[in-house]
């Protein structure tokens, strides 16, 4: 890749002509992205960046992924209305195991260089001390989240204050050249820069990249929200996500998650349909991209039901509608019941309307919920 097209789809980059001059002049830059393991998924959210990273590493330079271990049990405060619980070392274990396999989709692992932020914030207390010492309290609170939540009145806990801090102390750390990262993450990209001035370190350049909107169109991909696409959803269940997604966001799909350009010609479905064939295609393989594709049409196109679906397992002979939709990993009954409301809830293709509704639960009865997840009764 020519280092022209590194700068592609950035939304801003500070310092860009430094970081022109240093693309230019041949020299290998340490480039640096961090995640926080509070979930156990990747999404295509973190896609963005992690493709923005392996283009950097494609071209010669060291990709330094950072795992936030540490920074990941206070909680980046980012977009947070309200102090987010923090997270025990057993929780943040839990979530990071299997990150490095979601994020070699995309990088090179064998060549990236894996740092875990507790290597150097778990060191001693005074590195913190002297951290906090570099930075006024006036500069950290100058950040929108904290600014709207003052004038609500709402708590902003001293972990949070901390938190642009250390991750701005990974950047001393791994000591690097460039950092990239959504535009949520400005702040504390820039914050990098001001700590890497206090330790009399050269300053990063920092690139920021657009978010993507998830599934429901409107808000950030975000594991909270629950319309997020996840690097290791099976090949139906993230093809079918991807052709739920409204037409407006073909352009931003194509453009900063696939390497081809969208097709100016085709169909609408037919777009959205090489979208989802292309990136299932980079997580999954060719082949299981058409064999989705496939599955897709015959059960969308052609009304059939999926040729592969979960079970679930009833031992009685009756079933109440609530109590089956839990089974099937709906997260509460109030999640249930506006599923049935919305008329999204069918058994044998026969919608349901009451959320008392009492099932026969006969072996083979499918369960089908909204337009892409089904199931099958066993006894």
């Amino acid at each position: 890749m020519q280092s022209r097209n590194l700068l592609d789809n950035a939304v801003d980059i500070a310092d860009k002509a430094h970081l022109e001059a240093a693309l230019a002049s041949g020299k290998k830059l340490r480039v640096k992205f961090g995640i926080d393991p509070t979930a156990p998924d990747l999404h295509l959210g973190h896609a963005v960046v992690l493709r923005k990273l392996r283009a950097f590493q494609d071209a010669g330079h060291q990709a330094v992924l950072i795992i936030g271990d540490f920074t990941a049990m206070i909680g980046d405060p980012t977009g947070k209305s309200t102090t987010r619980p923090t997270l025990t070392k057993e929780q943040v274990k839990a979530n990071l195991d299997t990150y490095l396999a979601q994020a070699g989709a995309i990088l090179d692992i064998k060549t990236t260089e894996i740092r875990h932020n507790s290597e150097w914030l778990n060191e001693s207390l005074p590195k913190l001390i002297e951290l906090m010492g570099k930075v006024s309290i006036q500069q950290v609170l100058h950040r929108a989240d904290f600014k709207k939540r003052m004038g609500e009145e709402v708590d902003i806990s001293m972990l949070e204050i901390m938190y642009p801090l250390l991750q701005g102390y990974d950047s001393v750390a791994v000591r690097a050249d460039v950092e990239l990262g959504g535009t949520d993450q400005t702040f504390n990209m820039l914050m990098g820069r001001r700590v890497q001035r206090a330790f009399n370190t050269p300053e990063q350049d920092v690139m920021t990249l657009p978010l993507i909107e998830g599934t429901d169109g409107e808000h950030k991909m975000s594991k909270s929200l629950g319309n997020y696409i996840a690097l290791k959803d099976v090949p139906e269940d993230m093809f079918g996500k991807i052709m739920s997604l409204p037409d407006n966001l073909m352009p931003k799909y194509f453009a900063l998650l696939t390497d081809i350009a969208m097709p100016a010609d085709m169909k609408p479905r037919d777009t959205k349909a090489l979208l989802a064939r292309t990136i299932v295609a980079d997580y999954h393989g060719a082949k299981a991209g058409e064999n989705a594709e496939q599955e897709f049409m015959r059960v969308h196109g052609k009304k059939e039901m999926p040729a592969d679906m979960p079970e679930l397992y009833i031992t009685s002979s009756e079933v109440n509608i609530i109590d089956l939709l839990l089974l099937a990993e709906v997260k509460s009954k109030a999640e249930a019941r506006r599923l049935i409301e919305q008329g999204g809830v069918k058994i044998d293709g026969a919608t349901i309307t009451q959320a008392e509704t009492p099932i026969a639960a006969a072996d083979g009865t499918v369960l089908q919920i909204g337009k892409l997840k089904f199931f099958r009764i066993k006894k």
